[in-house]
């Protein structure tokens, strides 16, 4: 159960500093969400925004992150 307090503590700091990146940085990072891949379609009553290379690029840096942090805890 304490591994689990650990993890959750973990996750809460990690929140915390990538909100603390984007509020500071925000003006910065807004190429995310425009990459070549993202898929973005707009008609006269429609819209579909689809942002696959973001989100692949994202899952890529927290993947990355979370694997650092189990090799730093085990």
């Amino acid at each position: 159960m304490q591994q689990t307090g650990k993890y959750i503590l973990l996750a809460g700091l990690i929140l915390v500093v990538i909100g603390g990146v984007v509020w500071l940085l925000g003006h910065k990072l807004s190429f995310l969400g425009r990459l070549p891949g993202d898929i973005r379609i707009e008609k006269e009553n429609f819209s579909l925004y689809i942002p696959l290379t973001t989100m692949i690029l994202l899952s890529l840096l927290f993947s990355g992150i979370l694997w650092v942090i189990r090799r730093m805890i085990s």
